[in-house]
């Protein structure tokens, strides 16, 4: 990443910071990134990858919730239907929700390959497809099952007063 933002590849820029959300990384963490490397980039290309990130519009650089990670509720329990994947929009975040009689598990929806957001339209027969890149997952446990190697990313969950409630 850093390496892009020396060189000033806005495109180059725009998947590395999205494959290092996708590989769990923080809107923080990435800005300590950039901002350890200040000496050897100098703060013309730091200002620069800023303006690049803030136009990304992606939830991780939002200012208002940077690094505040909070329980958000995701609704009701009982109209999450039982075996099947369900989206869910909040905050600006999209997640997938997979609910059996073991409980709920809750997966964020973008691929951890490049970022990009799934659509829940992707699913075919139990299985996530990623549009851009082919990416397969397990509706039910996140895994990847094909093409790539790395599994949805798996958010923190619980039921609380009949509601289902995820870490974002």
């Amino acid at each position: 990443m850093i390496t892009k933002v020396h060189a000033q590849t806005e495109r180059g820029l725009h998947q590395y910071v999205k494959r290092a959300i996708g590989a769990g990384c923080s809107g923080t963490e990435i800005l300590d990134a950039l901002l350890m490397a200040f000496p050897a980039l100098g703060l013309a290309k730091i200002v620069w990858a800023a303006d690049v990130l803030l136009a990304m519009k992606l939830p991780e650089f939002d200012l208002a919730r940077m690094g505040a990670r909070e329980w958000r509720d995701l609704g009701l329990l009982k109209s999450i239907p039982k075996g099947k994947l369900h989206k869910v929009e909040r905050g600006g975040r999209a997640v997938f929700v997979y609910r059996d009689a073991e409980g709920c598990r809750v997966y964020d929806a973008r691929c951890p390959h490049q970022g990009t957001h799934i659509p829940l339209e992707a699913l075919k027969g139990g299985k996530l497809i990623c549009p851009k890149h082919g990416w397969t997952f397990d509706a039910r446990s996140g895994a990847c099952v094909a093409k790539g190697d790395t599994p949805l990313r798996a958010l923190e969950a619980k039921i609380e007063d009949g509601k289902l409630l995820a870490m974002l």
